[in-house]
């Protein structure tokens, strides 16, 4: 699948450009210990002027899909347009505020808004909406590995010719709830660095949220960032090496020995850029980003947290290079891979 745009809302910004930049600046401490998206950056009265009731979740999403179409340039037909988004919680945010209101109010006296936005889909519908596309639309929702069945769905209606192209991408927000099981469930690094590279035993964490999307077709158009070749799991990570590896690993599983495996290898450049964007389910779909820009660019960014006590094959200088496959890996807490593989 060609990649023809791609939008992004992170805690460093919205759009590809305050990527760039961020993969240039490497780490940035993050505030109040978490990766949150400030308010102003999610504050488009333009794009999300028929949106005003939408939570935080969905607005997000709204803008990062709205980029990617924006960034290809691409006129679409409102028919010929999917859209694929994928989620570890959900909005869940509103989803306890729903129950909250239940709890307080009685389930009579509930805010229906509140109610029709604690549905995972409601993101999809407002991005359909503020686009004014009627194709297929679709939330898929796993914990470790949703963007990576996102790509294959996918893949699959560009096949079936269910649509020319497709919006496929990735949600995922923080709240005092999501806070609050960081800190009891994991680790959270007191220094608010992920350090992917220490292969923890008992990892380190640092919440974070954001969207991506990525507009993606099997129209040749003879522009595009690169191309999604495809997805694998319990991939052998040691055959068909890439010119680099991106590492998914964000200290969300407690267990992060499985990607030593990986750091055997001498020849590949080993790369992680969890740092800037925080621990989430949907990290895999962040750091794709990342490595889309690789691709295009043909630079590889250095690493953002350089600390490296295995003496890793790691990528410690922003540099040109000729790349042309990128493996971003993700294991679950099963120690089960995920592979996405994208090539010039």
């Amino acid at each position: 699948m060609n990649v023809l745009g791609a939008g992004i809302v992170f805690n460093r910004g919205r759009g590809i450009s305050c990527l760039e930049n961020a993969l240039i600046e490497r780490w940035v401490a993050p505030s109040d210990s978490v990766y949150a998206v400030k308010p102003e950056i999610i504050n488009d009265q333009v794009v999300l002027k028929d949106s005003r009731r939408a939570d935080k979740f969905s607005k997000m999403a709204i803008l990062a899909a709205y980029d990617a179409l924006e960034d290809s340039g691409i006129k679409v037909d409102k028919k010929s347009l999917g859209i694929i988004m994928a989620t570890g919680f959900g909005p869940h945010a509103t989803t306890y505020r729903f129950l909250d209101d239940i709890l307080d109010y009685g389930d009579r006296n509930v805010s229906p808004t509140s109610f029709s936005h604690s549905v995972h889909n409601a993101a999809v519908s407002y991005i359909a909406s503020v686009l004014n596309v009627n194709g297929p639309t679709i939330t898929l929702a796993q914990f470790a590995f949703s963007f990576q069945q996102a790509l294959i769905l996918a893949k699959s209606w560009l096949k079936e010719g269910r649509c020319e192209y497709v919006l496929v991408g990735a949600v995922d927000e923080l709240s005092k709830t999501m806070e609050y099981i960081f800190n009891r469930k994991l680790r959270v690094a007191e220094d608010g660095k992920i350090k992917p590279f220490r292969f923890l035993q008992n990892s380190e964490a640092v919440a974070g949220e954001g969207a991506v999307f990525f507009l993606v077709t099997n129209v040749d158009t003879g522009k595009r960032y690169c191309r999604f070749e495809k997805v694998y799991f319990n991939k052998d990570v040691c055959r068909d090496l890439p010119d680099i590896y991106i590492l998914d690993n964000d200290g969300i599983i407690e267990d992060e020995t499985a990607y030593r495996k990986i750091c055997a290898e001498k020849k590949p450049l080993i790369t992680s850029y969890t740092p800037i964007f925080g621990s989430m389910m949907t990290v895999s779909a962040f750091n794709c980003a990342a490595a889309s820009l690789i691709l295009k660019n043909q630079i590889c960014y250095a690493n953002p947290v350089l600390i490296n006590p295995y003496k890793v094959n790691i990528c410690a200088n922003t540099k040109k290079m000729k790349i042309d496959s990128i493996n971003c890996v993700r294991y679950n807490c099963s120690k089960v891979n995920a592979v996405v593989e994208l090539k010039r």
